[in-house]
């Protein structure tokens, strides 16, 4: 459980990337008809695969902005399936049980059930939904970062003692799709993760969300 536990540091945040939004008039949309109208637009797509990074602001514990070099990561997405590759782990979800394949251990855990939001952390099986229940949701200002037009929705939970304090999305309007996403802990911490590359429907086989168990028991790895 302890190990698990630092792993659900690694899937943190990216749930709530996969959500795009449509905006056409501001004027003439609400928060909520905004993510509803991205959500049903996701949900028609039959995979994503993302490449993002990932980097971590926390003044107070002396972490500084630039300070280290952000990390990359992979996800391909398809209904409730995932697989993941980050911070040398590789997260398998295959609809029903969870494997964490820690590749610089070579240890291999298995969970009967996709990771819960008990702990206020956003995971991938809730990317398109977790907005939808716990969070009130406002619009907030727009902005151009390298010469995009970026429109930002703050999402703040309901429950006061959530670890999440507040995720900001920051959407690119003219493709609709997310550029940046901000999430702010009770802790100081401010985790940022921008999507590098999107690109949905792609050719790939469900091998990508089935977990091999002779594969990496011919490789010796220690299956828990």
């Amino acid at each position: 459980m302890k190990k698990m536990f630092k792993l659900k540091k690694v899937i943190l945040t990216i749930g709530a990337v996969f959500i795009s939004l449509a905006v056409h008039s501001q004027q003439n949309y609400n928060s909520k008809q905004l993510l509803d109208e991205v959500s049903s637009k996701m949900k028609a797509y039959k995979n994503m695969h993302l490449n993002f990074s990932t980097s971590l602001i926390n003044e107070e514990a002396g972490i500084k902005e630039n300070d280290e070099l952000p990390i990359k990561g992979e996800i391909y997405l398809q209904g409730d399936k995932y697989n993941l590759s980050y911070l040398g782990n590789n997260f398998i979800f295959d609809g029903t049980k969870l494997y964490v394949i820690n590749h610089d251990e070579k240890e291999i855990t298995i969970n009967d059930e996709d990771l819960s939001e008990d702990e206020g952390f956003i995971y991938p099986s809730k990317l398109l939904t977790f907005y939808e229940e716990g969070y009130e949701h406002k619009l907030s200002n727009t902005s151009t970062i390298k010469n995009r037009k970026i429109q930002f929705i703050e999402l703040t939970p309901i429950d006061t003692n959530s670890e999440i304090v507040k995720v900001v999305l920051g959407i690119e309007v003219s493709s609709k799709h997310i550029y940046q996403l901000v999430q702010f802990g009770e802790n100081g911490a401010k985790t940022i993760l921008t999507i590098n590359k999107f690109k949905s429907d792609q050719n790939i086989t469900d091998e990508l969300f089935n977990f091999n168990r002779l594969k990496y028991e011919t490789l010796d790895y220690l299956i828990d």
